[in-house]
């Protein structure tokens, strides 16, 4: 008997990119997936990673019923039973240790979820504690803390223009193998193309020649050393008459206090550290001043290090001075249909920054979040506000956080934890109760935090491509029945006062209708207005065309300013000053990467993705092997402060001499998982190396990249 074939029309959400794909299932199967050639932003593009959403899918190792610990085992149990149990232990530990003693970390997959987004979070909030973490410390967050100090909102994200940029500076991403980070920009080869068809230039600043390095003009760079190189740019701005603030001048306030700030590091002083020699130096900054159309753009190798604070403020310093920030072909601001900015702004959530500190360490919270990289201490240490149960919520900490060994046996010490995740993984192994969600083709999708920084305004609804079982539940589900059953049913008001019961009713639906209505293409449009309805019947998606000037209105500062110098960064430049007399040119430094077919922790358990030879190498110059009696393929002992990896070696001279680079999201090999094809795959945690103590003091922000290591080879017992 034949089966009839379907074809859906969905978006990838496995990573930032969002992909236009197209879904061809065959029953309960899914039997193809490509690229939809009619997507408004990804047109075509996929990834080998949009074709593994059949193997999540389809994953034996995948969880579908909830599971509770017994002793040293699992069983499956009733949804009901689970949340029963999940609720009693939530509120017994409430009531006698207090709100704070709840803690909640996120993974950043919810920033894919709007079920998440929307009902997750009022969740996670309402519990009232201190103690909330997610991937946001240990990812974007100095670039958010810029746009909270900058802009007045967090969520003001400046956005590169790269489809009309002429030149497009990079520092400390790998967009070909990201596909644009805090930049939904899919395809970024065929964009890089057609910058270079066009006549323009990309020139990508890192301390290894990454796959859009190799596709571009290519400086090496000191890792943590980007905040004394963009000083150093904006120190020649000034010093040559290059300064140009544009149409935004008057809107602009403190540029003489960076002029001061500046005077102190010129490229001369700063080279010897960064390793950008003065020349480049200036010739970069009057490329960056004398283009029309340029951009400054830095990501991940950027916000986490020491001073990745600073070096995100300045970031938008660079832009701003040379005339480029919210301009065509620079660093522009997107216009969502379903806007989140203002609302979260009528909501309280515009952001703040050090309203409070964590108790063990006096780090400062941004966002209300503390930083994760105190997430081990304070379940480890006694006291009043002690961490004694844990909610996560798709997120593995102990492989995405630093010092991920220490937080491992940290987890096992607790009273209670609670996953809200769909394996049994290197985390959820330590909780009580797992609850699993429905998976990414099982829930419909509308892009609601990525499209507020893409390279184009656009909108896509996508249905689910299967229905979810009667035994499943989505994660929007496990939250409001949590928060219902924790919380009181009417905890949760989105929008306005609304029970549980009437809340699972409307869905996120109902809330994405609210959000197009009101929204900058809504009711306003009239008859033309985007709604849900419309979006249903365009089921590529619809494009509401290229980014538009946006300031001074989109600010959300006092008298609509942009604080080119808030005193939090001009503050910190003693402790750079301090540290740039301090720096051991000699020191092993490691820095993550990434690569196309992973995504994080959670992807190795696809076999089509982590076939092929090992990935897990620990990248290393010719001279630095040599050093080190190294050889290509040898097994190495990678070791820092905190704990020491075995790693195959990879001799490269892609990487900078003094600098060693292993990949983001491995070390599977543990105790108690269920990730059959992970297993099997393990490879080494950087985070078993990274120090949870380095941190970027101001932001709190974990110093992943720049940690000093050391490496020696594994020798063979003697015989």
């Amino acid at each position: 008997m034949s089966v009839t074939r379907h074809t859906h029309h969905h978006s990838c959400t496995l990573c930032e990119a969002t992909c236009g794909i197209v879904v061809a299932t065959e029953g309960d199967r899914v039997v193809d997936i490509r690229g939809d050639e009619q997507d408004p932003i990804s047109r075509g593009y996929i990834c080998p990673k949009a074709t593994a959403l059949a193997d999540l899918h389809h994953d034996p190792d995948r969880l579908r019923r909830p599971m509770v610990r017994d002793g040293d085992t699992w069983r499956d149990v009733g949804w009901d039973e689970a949340f029963e149990l999940t609720a009693e232990r939530l509120k017994q530990v409430r009531a006698e240790h207090g709100k704070d003693a709840v803690a909640v970390y996120q993974g950043n997959p919810t920033a894919h979820n709007p079920g998440l987004l929307l009902f997750g979070q009022p969740f996670f909030r309402g519990l009232g504690t201190r103690n909330l973490f997610s991937a946001t410390s240990v990812d974007q967050l100095p670039q958010m803390l810029a746009s909270y100090l900058m802009f007045g909102h967090q969520a003001l994200l400046p956005v590169p223009d790269i489809d009309r940029t002429d030149l497009f500076v990079c520092i400390g991403a790998n967009p070909l193998v990201s596909n644009g980070s805090v930049m939904t920009a899919p395809n970024m080869r065929g964009r890089l193309a057609a910058l270079r068809q066009r006549g323009g230039r990309a020139v990508i600043i890192d301390p290894r020649r990454t796959e859009t390095a190799s596709r571009a003009e290519h400086l090496f760079i000191r890792p943590g050393t980007d905040a004394l190189f963009l000083l150093s740019l904006v120190h020649v701005l000034f010093a040559h008459d290059l300064v140009n603030t544009g149409r935004l001048g008057e809107h602009v306030v403190g540029v003489t206090r960076v002029k001061t700030a500046a005077m102190d590091f010129p490229p001369e002083r700063t080279a010897p550290i960064t390793g950008v020699a003065p020349e480049d130096v200036v010739a970069l900054a009057r490329a960056i001043a004398t283009t029309e159309r340029a951009v400054v753009y830095g990501r991940v190798g950027v916000c986490t290090q020491e001073f990745g604070g600073l070096a995100a403020w300045l970031l938008v310093v660079v832009n701003a001075l040379t005339g480029h920030l919210d301009e065509p072909g620079g660093a522009m601001f997107t216009t969502p249909a379903i806007d989140p900015v203002p609302l979260a702004s009528m909501a309280g959530f515009a952001g703040s920054f050090a309203s409070f500190r964590s108790r063990v360490r006096g780090l400062p919270e941004f966002g209300g979040e503390l930083p994760v990289a105190t997430l081990a201490d304070e379940i480890e240490t006694g006291g009043d506000s002690q961490i004694r149960a844990l909610i996560t919520s798709a997120g593995n900490p102990v492989l995405s956080t630093p010092n991920g060994a220490r937080l491992d046996r940290a987890l096992g010490q607790l009273d209670f934890m609670v996953a809200i995740d769909p394996y049994l993984n290197e985390t959820t192994r330590h909780a009580d109760v797992i609850l699993p969600p429905t998976g990414p083709l099982e829930r419909s999708h509308y892009e609601l935090l990525l499209t507020m920084v893409a390279v184009r305004n656009w909108a896509k609804y996508s249905p689910a491509v299967f229905e979810r079982g009667e035994d499943q539940r989505h994660d929007w589900e496990i939250c409001l029945e949590l928060a219902s059953r924790v919380l009181g049913p009417d905890s949760l008001r989105i929008p306005g006062k609304l029970a549980a019961s009437a809340l699972e009713r409307l869905g996120p639906e109902t809330m994405f209708e609210l959000g197009l209505r009101s929204g900058p293409y809504g009711l306003r449009k009239l008859a033309k207005g985007l709604s849900l309805r419309t979006l249903k019947k365009h089921q590529h998606g619809v494009d509401l065309g290229p980014l538009e000037r946006r300031l001074p209105d989109r600010l959300f500062t006092p008298r609509k300013k942009i604080n080119l110098a808030p005193c939090e960064y001009i503050e910190d430049l003693d402790r750079l000053r301090g540290r740039q007399q301090a720096w051991q040119p000699g020191e092993l430094v490691l820095i993550g990467r990434r690569q196309l077919r992973s995504n994080n922790s959670w992807l190795h358990n696809s076999e089509r993705l982590v076939k092929g030879k090992p990935r897990c190498t620990l990248l290393i110059h010719p001279d630095d092997a040599e050093r080190n009696e190294l050889t290509d393929g040898q097994l190495a002992v990678l070791s820092s402060r905190v704990g020491d990896v075995e790693v195959p070696v990879e001799v490269s001279d892609a990487m900078l001499p003094g600098v060693v680079s292993l990949p983001h999201g491995w070390g599977h090999g543990r105790d108690g998982v269920r990730l059959g094809v992970a297993s099997a795959h393990p490879g080494a945690s950087i985070n078993d190396v990274t120090d949870e103590q380095y941190v970027d003091e101001l932001s709190g922000t974990a110093a992943l990249s720049g940690q000093r290591v050391r490496v020696r080879a594994v020798r063979s017992p003697s015989v």
